[in-house]
């Protein structure tokens, strides 16, 4: 019986629909499950994901080697929804993750990645910090643009930002 049944975090199309924001509205009392390797209740894997240079891999708690990020093309939620909103008391900024055909867990990952290495600061955002944290980001970026644009761990795989421009990460 159980070959007749697909795994709950399998990846591919084998769940109901993929749900948009109306539908979640609409249905209301829907509650999104997290997958445990994102949501870092998997006992077997615990994600390393590096922000600046995009790598995931993982390893076993308590386990001393990687291990390949399997679950890259698993749904990143139970319901699959195309589009997800990640918001964070570690960072400053929303980041929206879309896939019509149901964000998965590797979406996740490689949107927050690009995000945070291609998109610069605004002067908006860099004028809503206090003058010291402005001065701290702005020295920074100054050395950054010194010491050429291959200078940063995620500076090889992106363009540099414009004279004056600030990345989030990178």
């Amino acid at each position: 019986m159980d070959r007749d049944r697909v795994a709950k975090w399998a990846a591919g199309p084998s769940y109901g629909p993929v749900l948009s924001q109306t539908d979640l509205y609409l249905l209301r009392d829907i509650q999104l499950e997290i997958h445990p390797v994102l949501a870092n209740i998997d006992e077997g894997f615990q994600l390393n994901f590096d922000l600046s240079t995009g790598h995931t891999s993982g390893h076993r708690p308590g386990g001393d080697r990687d291990l390949e990020f399997t679950a890259k093309s698993e749904p990143a939620t139970i319901p699959r929804v195309s589009e997800l909103m990640i918001i964070t008391h570690k960072s400053p900024w929303c980041t929206i993750v879309k896939n019509p055909e149901g964000v998965t867990c590797g979406d996740i990952c490689e949107t927050l990645f690009r995000e945070y290495t291609e998109r610069e600061v605004t002067q908006a955002e860099l004028n809503s910090l206090p003058p010291r944290a402005q001065d701290s980001i702005n020295r920074f970026r100054d050395t950054a643009m010194r010491h050429g644009a291959q200078w940063g761990p995620g500076a090889y795989f992106n363009q540099p930002p414009a004279p004056g421009m600030t990345r989030r990460i990178g």
